[in-house]
């Protein structure tokens, strides 16, 4: 089990390199890849956690497997699973009783890095070379401690829960859709009418009884008394009816001995009577009357007892009515059962007649019947004289009396026993620890789980859920069918019920007779006063649950519903099984919503519900785990939680005094503010009770600062956030207790869960009736506090953010109204004059303009508003990079428009919305036109014009959002197709801004022109593809709005019901990817020994590489576009390709086969400057950032079909979208899970993947843009960042963010092409600049440690292989120069290009080494061709 720490557990650990020196043959020592003996993974709590086992590098070739999408672990509220407790005493794994959550075995692949082998850190030291590292990272490199820490674990990023599913909750399981488990016809038998037929004394003649023959009836012996027939047959039927009382004794019996034909039809008429719609039951005892006729008829008396008078079913069924539940005890009973359904059709073609002629006639129901017959239609009941003559009827009542004088009469083996002792067991029935009362337990334990597994699920809860009459009758039923089998007769039943007489628990059951028999004579001896015995009790239930426990270690195979669920719902019932069932119980539950299904079907859930009221501590935490798991799939439990007051159980353990007996219990308390959440979620009289609940808020509030558990934060603002819905109350107790205050604390809180949970809390506090000048005040602070949250780069919270400016809008619209119209006119004036719009942006004054004229020359009304500035965010989003975002935001912006044309400025407004259109279309129109060059005027006859991204918006917010720019907060935004391909006018005014343009002071303005500007800011290509022309992947779940459907506010959040969800998944088991032997497993098993395979195959190949030549052909195919970045997977066989407009292609460079092409869907005017693979070590996502300032993050990047957006967020918000300068520049670390940012402004951002904020803004130190940067990946403290003024600069980002620049070196005079720090090797830092000049780098130096002059041309590529000691460089003659690090040339290259163009002419556009194998990719300005080198010696 590896040990994983966080990166406080390391604060005062400089930058380490972890490398293992190996000796080349070119004489000096390279130093191995650090990343392939650790990789730094102290990062915050993030994503996924791999771990890789150590594998053999000699083990055979492996298929890959298909690619699998579920090997992330999906979280709810944190992006670590916390550990889930909820066993105690003997499940208690460790001192504080909290047994860890299981994890695989398998752990990381050391990747990135050089193979070597795995020999004990002393003895490897002693073999090794002495070396020196670059930068003086060695020491600590050599730390055998530390590189254990690095190399234990590795996090993947954007993996989970929240990006696997963009927020959205599943749609509905088909697999395991909802079920109805309430009766909601909740039957149940309150009346009994027992007739006994037996006329003692008068054979009936049809009747042939053998000698000797059954006597006993109801265990009596007619014949063993000298008693009048009539006080026989009272004591007859008073034990018959005790019988029956032993199964349900609310049931009101009354006897009828030998009746007549006219008692019958009063008796089952007042039956029915006084029954109303409830089930009666009829008990025919029919031994001393002939048999049931072929009809069905049964037979009672005359008056006078001289004639049997038939009793058709179609007069029987008329008296009873339904539901009825009958129970025939005779010979031929088949009969009465094959003939009832005839007569209960004729009943119900009576009934629809009647219906016809009077539709308001009360009509008796006759079609809810169940029936229990003895045998078949021409089977006889048993005669043996061991057998009582009413066999079925004891089945039925006494059933563990006639089980164990079967098991006497079917026991092959000598006993003591006799017979008559079978009925002396001691105890009673409802005493579970005597031994009669543990043996009806047991035999309810057993008949229940055979039911279980026999019974389709519907007829179950029919039969032994709805009534206890019918369940106790049933259970004996299954009984009667095992014994009377034995004696030629065959029960029937309507319902009919399965063969169940050979289920293997009939087996449990006769070991249990057979323990208590065992002990039997001793019972009775103590009981008479002799030698005491202590009663042994049954093992059964402990060997039950120890079945079940297999069942659940096996992992529950196939979700088959386990064998012994009845019978844990059965040990609930004692005290000395309870906690280990209610422990094993919620294992199942945990299995997901299918097993709370199950439990729920079964009956659990009266047993939970009484379970609330033990005061026992040591239940506690598993009660909440299970009420969790409950809630979340079945929320119905509201009024039973209300009940008696239960739900309390839960506000009591909420309290921060109250303590549990676990180490977890911020967790368990999680779950209880989840559980009262669920409690009050659409339940009004939830709230009111809660309410009276003097503490509940303060505490939710104190567990708002809880530094632990982001799920306790998360479920306290969503509780919160429920009390909060509807009910104005509690809302003006959160004003007192500044509640909304401390949620809007949360906007920083470093989970992306707690933030939107804490936003939709703050939504929900919207919407106090009255709104007074108070209630404003506090509105307007909370949407002025969360403003900043826009710039979030989770797209679920900048949802949540969303659906609070929604619900703002609605509730203030006149205010919005206002701002939308000041908006419009602002817009104008900047269409109309830029340059004076330009110094006006900010909005302090206004220009004199006509507009203004004509409005007056006042501040605007919405100036410094919080209406104003949260519209204005509004705008923004509206061309969020998140197509749910922007869409969202769109619907907002596209309402506003429509109320605002309906409203009283609707008609000043039109013209305005008319002038800005026009105005719009014209400058697109004239930029085109300007920046067209020849050979574009040429291309643009023949080919389509660039389409516009698709955008599903109204007329109404088309002028608005195609203008040059839509918010003062992204000052001159383009947007859409209104931009011109070059820019358009903020590309103009770029270009004379001080970031590199061509008007130039000082030194500078005495180099070369090119020297001192971006690579391709005089580049006109004419091998472009068109803006949008390839497929723009969506994210999982997008739908697109209907273009024609009216915009509806406030929008809709879901985010409660997907954070439900994390309750539903299963917490006490290992993610799919971490169980040996599932697919994903063995999935990431098979890539770590690629990648191992990989490694072993290329690190022999690196020391050779910096003293031969590149110039052996490895491949060549043509992109389709100009290509201008271009990045290879680590093991894959994936070359990522970026053109310089918004188009990707990814190629198998092995098979030189194009796997997909997508779209960026940057706006026309920008590109795309980075490509990056993130989490290459397991299943890789592809990472954009174009030059608006926009990072995007794309999954399933090779499938045509299946690729989709993770993840798309503004990195850099203030950036000037242009395809010229430097745009946007990042760094990833997949070591410290960091993105480093900058570009085209005044700062180095970073942002966390981890927690999705930005971390750090570090103020770049320069007037002058950032071209390059690159860090350190192994600690990723360090990073150097190159500038277009030729410096370069060293930050430390331990330091604070004024103090951060540790080093600038002023070396390089022009604009800094490329500079790139080694993952491996030496470390070598090495930098390159527009006129030619290489220079190699330590960070501890003033000075370069090198300057190697690669070529006397322009400097347009510098690519530095990541292990191996070589650089290539490209220059504008078309050619590719390749040096080692020592500066030796090594040889020249001429990529392949059209015969068509000028060679000479033509750049390199874009150079990338693979990094790890000895192979170049490169291409050329204006040929879409890819051309791939490897080393000759190779």
């Amino acid at each position: 089990m590896t040990t994983i720490l966080s990166p406080q557990a390391l604060p005062s650990l400089p930058v380490i390199n972890h490398g293992h020196a190996t000796p080349l043959t070119n004489g000096y020592t390279h130093q191995e890849s650090p990343e392939r003996t650790a990789r730094s993974t102290h990062s915050e709590s993030s994503g996924e956690l791999l771990t890789m086992p150590q594998t053999d590098h000699d083990r055979p070739e492996i298929t890959p497997p298909a690619r699998s999408h579920t090997s992330a672990e999906l979280n709810g509220a944190s992006t670590r699973r916390p550990n889930v407790q909820v066993g105690f005493a003997d499940e208690q794994a460790d001192s504080n009783g909290i047994p860890e959550r299981p994890r695989g075995q398998l752990q990381r692949a050391n990747t990135e890095g050089n193979f070597r082998r795995r020999s004990p850190p002393a003895r490897r030291a002693a073999s090794e070379e002495i070396w020196e590292m670059r930068h003086g990272w060695e020491d600590q490199y050599n730390s055998s401690e530390y590189l254990t820490l690095l190399s234990s674990a590795f996090y993947m990023y954007y993996t989970d829960k929240r990006h696997e599913t963009g927020g959205r909750p599943k749609e509905e399981d088909h697999n395991c859709p909802p079920i109805e488990w309430r009766m909601k016809d909740r039957l149940k038998t309150v009346s009994a009418a027992l007739a006994i037929c037996l006329n003692i004394g008068v054979d009936p003649p049809d009747v042939v009884k053998t000698n000797p023959s059954a006597k006993l009836e109801c265990w009596l012996d007619p014949t063993a008394t000298t008693a009048g027939s009539s006080k026989v047959m009272e004591q007859i039927g008073k034990k018959l009816n005790e019988q029956y009382e032993t199964l349900s004794i609310r049931v009101r019996y009354k006897l009828y001995l030998d009746p007549s034909v006219d008692e019958t039809r009063k008796f089952c008429t007042s039956l029915r009577r006084n029954a109303k719609e409830e089930r009666v039951l009829f008990h025919y005892n029919g031994h001393g009357v002939p048999l049931p006729t072929p009809s069905g008829e049964i037979w009672v008396f005359n008056r006078n007892y001289t004639q049997y008078i038939p009793v058709s079913l179609y007069d029987l069924q008329l008296w009873l009515g339904a539901p009825s539940l009958y129970v025939y005890d005779c010979s031929h009973a088949g009969n009465i059962i094959a003939n009832f359904d005839k007569f209960v059709q004729k009943h119900e073609a009576e009934n629809a007649e009647a219906k016809a002629q009077d539709p308001n006639v009360q009509l008796q129901q006759y079609s809810d019947n169940i029936q229990l017959a003895a045998c078949g239609k021409s089977e006889s009941l048993p005669t043996n004289p061991d057998l009582p003559a009413d066999l079925f009827t004891c089945c039925l009542t006494t059933p563990i009396e006639i089980s164990l004088r079967f098991f006497l009469l079917q026991n092959q083996l000598p006993t003591d026993l006799a017979l008559k002792d079978v009925m002396k067991v001691p105890g009673k029935l409802q005493e579970r620890r005597s031994p009669l009362g543990e043996l009806n337990w047991i035999f309810t334990a057993v008949t229940d789980t055979i039911a279980w597994n026999t019974l389709p699920r519907d007829i179950f809860r029919r039969l032994f859920r709805q009534d206890l009459m019918v369940a106790a009758l049933f259970r004996n039923f299954l009984l009667s069918q095992r014994i009377m089998r034995c004696y030629g007769c065959h029960p029937m039943s309507v319902p009919v019920m399965p063969e169940t007489h050979d289920h293997p628990m009939w087996e449990s059951w006769d070991l249990a007779m057979e323990m208590v028999l065992a002990q039997l004579p001793q019972l009775r001896v103590a009981e008479e006063g002799g030698m005491a015995y202590e009663y042994q009790h049954s093992s059964f239930f402990a060997e039950q649950l120890t079945a079940f426990e297999v069942y659940l270690n096996q992992g529950a195979p196939g979700q088959e519903a386990p064998a012994q669920l009845p019978i844990v719902l059965q040990v609930l019932l004692s005290q000395v099984h309870r906690l280990r069932a209610l422990i094993l119980l919620s294992r199942f539950l945990d299995l997901g919503p299918w097993a709370v299904n199950l439990a729920l079907l079964i009956g659990i859930f009266p047993y939970v519900c009484k379970l609330l009221q033990s005061a026992a501590q040591e239940l506690k935490p598993v009660m909440i785990f299970i009420w969790a798991r409950i809630l979340a799939v079945d929320s119905s439990g509201q009024s039973d939680l209300i009940k008696e007051n239960a739900y309390q159980y839960f506000l009591h353990i909420l309290n921060p005094a109250t303590a549990l007996p676990v180490g977890n219990s911020s967790e368990h308390r999680a779950m209880s503010a989840f559980i009262i959440a669920m409690f009050c979620r659409k339940f009004h009289q939830a709230r009111v009770v809660c309410l009276q609940s003097e503490d509940l808020l303060k505490t939710l509030i104190h567990h708002l600062k809880d530094p632990e558990n982001p799920l306790l934060r998360q479920w306290s603002c969503l509780l919160i956030s429920m009390l909060w819905t509807d009910y104005p109350e509690f809302k003006w107790k959160g004003i007192k207790e500044s509640a909304h205050q401390r949620l809007c604390e949360m906007a920083l809180d470093p989970v992306p869960e707690v933030r939107a949970a804490a936003l939709h809390a703050l939504n929900n506090f919207l919407g106090i009736p009255d709104i007074t000048d108070m209630i404003r005040q506090h509105e307007e602070s909370i949407a002025s506090a969360i403003l900043p949250m826009t710039a979030d780069s989770n797209a679920m919270v900048r949802r949540e953010l969303l659906v609070f400016f929604s619900s703002f809008v609605t509730r203030y619209q006149q205010k919005f109204l206002v701002a939308a119209y000041e908006q419009l006119l602002e817009e104008r004036e900047k269409l109309i004059d830029p340059d004076n719009a330009a110094t006006n942006s900010s909005g302090h004054r206004r220009g004199q303009s006509n507009s203004s004229n004509e409005e007056g020359n006042d501040e605007p009304v919405s100036h410094n508003s919080v209406q104003g500035s949260v519209w204005k965010h509004i705008l923004v989003m509206s061309v969020d990079a998140h197509p749910e975002i922007a869409q969202d935001a769109g619907t907002i912006v596209d309402y506003v428009h429509e109320a605002l044309l309906k409203s009283p400025l609707g008609d000043k407004t039109r013209p305005i919305i008319e002038e800005m259109s026009k105005i719009s279309q014209r400058t697109a129109a004239l930029s085109r036109q300007s920046s067209a060059t020849p050979v574009s005027r040429n291309l643009q006859s023949a080919s389509p014009a660039p389409r516009p991204l698709p955008r599903n918006e109204s007329y109404l917010s088309i002028g608005m959002r195609r203008t040059a720019s839509v918010a003062a907060a992204l000052k001159h935004l383009a947007i859409g197709g209104a931009t011109a391909p070059d820019g358009g006018v903020n590309g103009a005014n770029r270009a004379s801004a001080p970031n590199g343009g061509p008007q130039q002071r000082g030194p500078r303005a005495r180099v070369p022109a090119e020297w001192s500007q971006p690579p391709g800011e005089r580049d006109h290509t004419t091998t472009s593809a068109a803006y949008g022309s390839a497929k723009i992947p969506t994210t999982r779940g997008f739908k697109p709005h209907d273009p024609a459907e009216t915009p509806k506010l406030p929008l809709k959040s879901w985010f409660f019901e997907w954070a439900i969800e994390y309750f539903r998944e299963p917490q006490m088991r290992p993610n799919e990817g971490e169980e040996p032997g599932s697919d994903d497993y063995n999935a990431r098993l098979w890539r770590r020994v690629r990648n191992e395979k990989t490694l072993s195959m290329t690190q022999p190949l690196k020391g050779v590489a910096g003293t031969s030549k590149w110039d052996i052909p490895n491949g060549f195919f043509n992109n389709g576009s100009q290509p201008a970045k271009m990045c290879f997977h680590q093991f894959e066989d994936h070359l990522a390709i970026a053109d310089d407009k918004d188009n990707i292609c990814i190629w198998n460079w092995q098979q030189s086969n194009r796997l997909s092409r997508f779209s960026n869907a940057n706006p026309p005017g920008t590109r795309i400057n980075e490509t990056r693979f993130i989490n290459e070590d397991d299943q890789a996502l592809l990472m954009t950032g174009s030059s608006d300032g926009v990072v995007r993050i794309f999954r399933n990047y090779e499938s045509k079909e299946n690729i989709e957006v993770v993840t798309a967020f503004r990195a850099l918000s203030d950036i000037v979208p242009s395809n010229k300068n430097a745009g946007l520049v990042l760094d990833w670390q997949q070591g410290q899970g960091k993105l480093l940012v900058a570009g085209d402004v005044k700062v180095i951002r970073v942002w966390n993947a981890a927690t999705e904020i930005c971390t750090n803004d570090i103020p770049a130190r320069s007037n002058s843009c950032i071209t390059s940067l690159t860090s350190d990946q192994v600690a990723g403290n360090v990073f150097v960042g190159g500038y277009g003024d030729g410096a370069i600069r060293v930050f430390d980002q331990r330091l604070r963010p004024q103090q951060a620049m540790v080093k600038c070196w002023r070396n390089h005079k022009q604009w800094i092409t490329n500079v790139h720090m080694q993952r491996g090797g030496f470390r070598e830092l090495v930098s390159g600049s527009r006129n030619g000049e290489i220079k190699l780098w330590d960070i501890r130096k003033d000075e370069p440690l090198r300057t190697v002059r690669a070529t006397k041309d322009t400097l347009r590529t510098l690519a530095v292989h990541e292990h191996a000691p070589v650089f290539a460089t490209g220059t504008d003659r078309h050619t590719l120069n390749l040096h080692n690090v020592n500066g030796t040339f090594l040889n020249s290259l001429e990529p392949y290009s059209s015969f068509l163009h000028n060679v000479r002419s033509t750049p390199i556009a874009a150079t990338a080494f693979h990094p790890h194998r000895m192979m170049l990719a490169c291409s050329a300005l204006n040929s879409n061709h890819i051309n791939l080198f490897g080393c000759c010696q190779l």
